[in-house]
């Protein structure tokens, strides 16, 4: 049997008031309208719900009994409809973020303290993954990608370093047998470490200044996963080649002098990462606390 709720409402207001002129009076539909619902109702239901006098109106025992029903029923949908609307205020649950590993290196730690103790009882889950991703088919609430790797109609939002430059460095050792390049091409005549993604080709380095762009497909000792980036900058410090990583994974060893910085002037800067979602309408509270922690909290 289909439902009619409307003219459940109708028969709930009636037998409350005790009258159709009287349910109208606080209700959005008139005696007649009131009159023809609850009809409908009685009919729908094959039986009588209202003992109509022209001085009164009063419950049957069916009726009764309804009335009962309905408003226990009523009652428990306002309190599940107002526990949903807390959470407007008080932001609760899950946040699922899709977000390739080196990314959430880059931006997660400098964010995540800060908003779990401005909003303790959302909890973050993070699913480290590489490339273009659906991100509702892969069940999460926001992405963390490049431009480039941002799937269509999404929205964006900045999050983290507005701009970041790609770093190359070697060791003084390195240096000290091998010489510094001076131009990027001549990256072919030195030992590099150039790192991949997900088991696919060693990804071209590459370089820019003053409008010159540079793409070199470098090759030496070993090819590194962008996931294990700490080995790559490991073997960068032991003396085995040059590495060209985000300038942030680089810095701690530069400022050190376990590294130093080479084609410095080739340095290639690029806009920094995005937050996608889904729709601008009906965010979830846990994404929009976050949305909305993100706006001041960028370098």
């Amino acid at each position: 049997m289909k439902s009619d709720f409307s003219a459940a409402r109708a028969f709930i207001a009636v037998a409350t008031a005790g009258g159709f002129r009287e349910a109208a009076k606080t209700s959005d539909m008139s005696a007649s309208s009131l009159s023809g619902a609850v009809r409908r109702l009685e009919d729908q239901l094959g039986v009588r719900l209202l003992n109509r006098t022209t001085r009164s109106v009063t419950t049957t025992e069916a009726g009764a009994h309804l009335l009962h029903r309905l408003q226990a029923a009523m009652s428990e949908m306002e309190a599940a409809l107002e526990s949903a609307s807390e959470f407007r205020g008080m932001p609760s649950g899950t946040l699922r973020l899709n977000v390739p590993l080196g990314v959430a290196r880059l931006v997660l730690p400098r964010l995540l303290p800060g908003f779990s103790k401005a909003y303790p009882d959302v909890r973050v889950e993070i699913i480290a993954e590489h490339g273009v991703v659906d991100i509702l088919a892969a069940g999460c609430d926001a992405g963390i990608r490049y431009d480039d790797k941002v799937t269509k109609n999404m929205v964006l939002t900045p999050i983290g370093p507005s701009r970041q430059r790609f770093a190359t460095a070697a060791s003084p050792a390195y240096l000290a047998r091998h010489g510094y390049p001076l131009h990027p091409q001549d990256l072919d005549r030195h030992a590099c470490l150039p790192a991949f993604v997900g088991g696919g080709h060693p990804m071209p380095w590459e370089f820019e200044k003053e409008g010159e762009i540079v793409r070199v497909e470098v090759q030496g000792p070993a090819t590194v996963d962008v996931t294990a980036v700490d080995l790559a900058v490991s073997m960068a410090v032991d003396g085995c080649g040059i590495v060209h990583l985000y300038e942030e994974w680089l810095q701690p060893q530069i400022d050190s002098g376990a590294l130093v910085p080479v084609l410095e002037p080739w340095w290639q800067s690029f806009d920094g990462p995005l937050l996608f979602y889904h729709g601008r309408e009906h965010v979830p509270a846990p994404l929009r606390a976050f949305i909305d922690y993100l706006c001041p909290h960028r370098w």
